[in-house]
């Protein structure tokens, strides 16, 4: 039989007088715990996929790409001090005619070594078996390609390849560490209309007359060399053949998605739950302060009774540790299934041999550990105060507060105020401090409910801004070489085609003092309808006729401000080097690009006007008609719908942000309706002696309770103001944290936002109010005049 001490004894008979207050504490503490572990987890699950699928599958360091060099080249850059291993590949993008796809799709075929084994980059076979070498018609495909178009081993796909339509086989699917995401350019991955195809070595290099050569190149490091120091030498080796300039991994693009999203996850998984377990931390705060006040007597005869302060303050801190705990291991089984659900989304977007959430021990005793310290620190000043106290004074009631008229009062209009409202103020403004921690509690509610929500705001804003105002193409295309600008005058003779408006696409290294971003210039037309830049206001604006123009990630990232210099290196052609002004910064959601007068540029670049791109207005009646014309283009590399890109970037990013904010948001609403339950339930404590005296005054019950209740409304019509303030301080601060390179989040919050977060305040406020009314009813004027509990 389990033998209880008589603290423990009154610790059990408090945690059931305060078990709804406790219930509140746990269900806060659940959902910071929860949130910690879901995000937590998913980071290391994400993290560990990631590393042990680039080890085993060899993942380069190292790319670089050229128009054409000799397959000998590889020796060179073996002696290259740093270069572990090099590989040549052939890669190409062509133009696809894929079963039951009206529109074009684009495949980007990567030459494959027939053993793979020894491959950098090398493919792990889901289905099928690999290419036979010299067949020139079979191929791998992508996996996530193979599951939106409902291809198996099998199919045939009709591809436009240096000019010539080939039929190609599928035989089997794969995916590879280069393309966990596959994605293109520097949008968002579309794998309908985007797929890898890897192909036999000799076959692709024999189709693109380059049997011999490569266009293409990648290599790994040895451990501890330089990769700023391989890649200049590897760039001047490639220089005689039309290299276009190395990177490193971290701007390959696949893996720059994925490590964008692991470090948003380890943002989310910092800050989120530290904000709702200092929420919690509060809870606790506050309802030990007040228990503590309660319990004076108690305190003074435990201390007469030789109970030491130690045990005493053991006491009062079990409260809060067995409350926090209580919700923090029901928030690691939630936060484990949680988990579970995100690896599963994780596993759509991001192709690995194997994604699983595992709860590791080390996770749990983080979760473990950091809800130990929201108890500690919720309960610390109560425990002081409960260690300062000496028996006589503990003894003795509190002294009173000072009562004086305060300056409301001194106005002509306080007599106006009714009786009710003047009780209440002069209540309030006699306890500023606890007053203005009873609204911060309040306030907190509704700010965490902004911080949930507004990630649906910045997504909305994002699709906008970005995709109406900016980009009003219907369909952009890339040439598989550059054109001279009649180009764009034959494709407006296509059908369905409205307008076409031609741009100029030049890699670049620009360089500011010791930074550096490599990207590309875009050189527009000066009269443009299609790829519009806008002011502050959205309105058009025209490319200076001089300087650069750049996006503010990119500013942002070079340290840039109108009017410095930017060093700018051509990737490309004849690799000038020359030096321009910023004039315009514009704020774009969407990458890190800089823009330039087509003109200006090609002066730059030492050419008549060219074009590598055009962006296309389509009449939609004769889309199909466009599509089925299009698709046999030689000079056609890809194809991008904009309609397309949106629904990509929804499925993605915006499914990824929607699911987790839903998640926040609900837990938001659970903490926000603990705070307003536990400032309701604190007040009715504190004042219960004084509705019980004005009761047996000859006040009504429904007078007693319109003066609590108007209290407490009081005090929430104040806060959501202050806690629309306090959510918009956090949404900044989170859309700083979250925004990376391939986005930015913008700092949009609308006016619904504001008003879910009211409602949900007063909503839980109105179930507050409820049960203060039913405990009311039940108040037992004798017990309650008797005992100050």
């Amino acid at each position: 039989m389990i033998h209880l001490t008589s603290l423990q004894l009154k610790l059990l008979r408090d945690l059931w007088r305060l078990r709804a207050q406790a219930i509140a504490i746990a269900a806060v503490a659940m959902c910071g715990i929860a949130s910690l572990v879901t995000m937590r987890g998913a980071y290391e699950a994400l993290r560990l996929a990631q590393h042990t699928y680039y080890q085993q599958y060899r993942f380069a360091d190292v790319f670089a790409s050229v128009r054409r060099a000799p397959l000998g080249i590889t020796s060179a850059i073996r002696n290259i001090d740093g270069v572990a291993d090099v590989q040549a590949r052939v890669v190409f993008d062509a133009p696809l005619d894929v079963p039951g796809l009206n529109e074009p799709a684009t495949g980007r075929l990567v030459s494959l070594n027939p053993a793979n084994q020894h491959d950098l980059n090398r493919v792990y076979l889901r289905a099928g078996r690999l290419p036979d070498a010299g067949n020139r018609h079979e191929i791998l495909i992508s996996e996530a390609f193979a599951h939106a178009n409902t291809l198996q081993a099998g199919a045939v796909l009709q591809a436009v390849i240096n000019g010539r339509r080939e039929s190609l086989n599928v035989t089997g699917i794969a995916i590879s560490p280069e393309y966990i995401n596959e994605a293109r350019g520097s949008g968002f991955p579309d794998y309908r209309r985007f797929g890898v195809l890897w192909m036999d070595q000799e076959t692709l290099g024999s189709l693109l007359d380059m049997r011999e050569g490569c266009n293409d190149i990648v290599l790994t490091l040895t451990p501890g060399a330089s990769e700023a120091e391989v890649i200049h030498r590897l760039d001047g080796l490639l220089e005689p053949f039309g290299g276009l300039g190395a990177i490193g991994r971290e701007d390959q693009l696949s893996h720059q998605f994925i490590s964008n999203e692991l470090a948003q996850t380890k943002v989310s998984a910092t800050v989120i739950p530290a904000i709702f377990l200092s929420v919690a931390a509060f809870l606790v705060h506050n309802v030990l302060l007040r228990l503590s006040s309660l319990q004076r007597m108690q305190i003074g005869l435990l201390k007469s009774f030789g109970f030491s302060n130690a045990a005493i303050a053991s006491h009062y801190m079990q409260f809060a540790l067995l409350t926090v705990a209580t919700g923090s291991l029901i928030g690691i089984a939630l936060g484990s299934w949680l988990g579970h659900g995100l690896a599963h989304l994780y596993a759509r977007f991001f192709h690995f041999p194997t994604l699983s959430f595992s709860l590791s021990a080390s996770l749990v005793l983080t979760a473990l550990i950091v809800s130990l310290l929201s108890a500690l620190l919720g309960s610390g000043l109560a425990v002081y105060r409960v260690l300062q106290m000496t028996p006589a004074e503990a003894m003795g009631p509190e002294s009173p507060l000072r009562y004086q008229r305060n300056s409301l009062e001194r106005l002509s209009l306080w007599q106006r105020l009714p009786l009710v409202l003047r009780m209440v103020l002069r209540n309030l403004l006699r306890t500023p401090l606890k007053t203005s921690l009873t609204i911060f509690g309040l306030s907190m509610s509704a700010a965490l409910v902004i911080t949930g929500l507004f990630s649906f705001d910045a997504l909305n804003e994002i699709i906008r801004f970005q995709y109406r105002v900016l980009q009003r193409e219907d369909i952009s295309v890339i040439f598989n070489e550059e054109h001279s600008t009649d180009i764009i005058n034959q494709l407006t003779r296509l059908p369905g085609v409205l307008r076409a408006e031609g741009f100029l696409s030049a890699p670049v290294a620009l360089r500011v003092r010791h930074r550096e971003k490599r990207t590309a210039i875009i050189g527009l037309e000066r009269q443009r309808q299609l790829r519009l830049t806008v002011d502050a206001l959205e309105r058009s604006i025209e490319l200076p006729a001089e300087g650069l123009v750049c996006s503010r990630m990119l500013a942002d990232l070079l340290h840039l401000q109108i009017g410095d210099k930017v060093e700018i290196d051509f990737l490309a052609g004849r690799r000038q080097k020359t030096e321009v002004p910023v004039t315009l910064i514009l704020d774009e959601p969407i990458g890190a690009f800089a823009y330039m007068d087509v003109q200006a540029l090609s002066r730059l670049l030492q050419k008549t006007p060219m074009v590598n791109g055009a962006w296309l207005a389509l009449d939609i009646t004769n889309a199909e008609t466009f599509y089925r014309a299009i698709k046999v283009l030689p000079a056609l590399a890809s194809t991008s719908l904009r309609e397309v890109t949106i629904q990509s970037f929804l499925s993605t990013v915006g499914e990824n942000i929607r699911i987790n904010n839903s998640v926040l948001v609900i837990f938001a609403c659970v903490i926000a309706a603990g705070i307003i339950y536990n400032s309701a339930r604190i007040a009715l404590s504190e004042h219960a002696t004084e509705l019980a005296s004005l009761r047996i005054l000859g006040f009504t019950r429904a007078e007693v309770t319109v003066l609590l209740l108007t209290e407490q409304w009081l005090l929430t019509t104040i806060a959501i103001p202050l806690g629309c303030l306090i959510g918009y301080g956090l949404a900044a601060a989170i859309a700083k944290l979250l925004s990376q390179e391939l986005f930015r989040i913008p700092l949009i919050i609308s006016g619904r936002t504001f008003l879910i977060a009211a409602i949900v305040v007063m909503l839980s406020g109105l179930a507050s109010s409820v049960s203060i009314w039913l405990r009311l009813q039940k108040l037992d004027l004798i017990a309650v005049l008797k005992t100050r509990e």
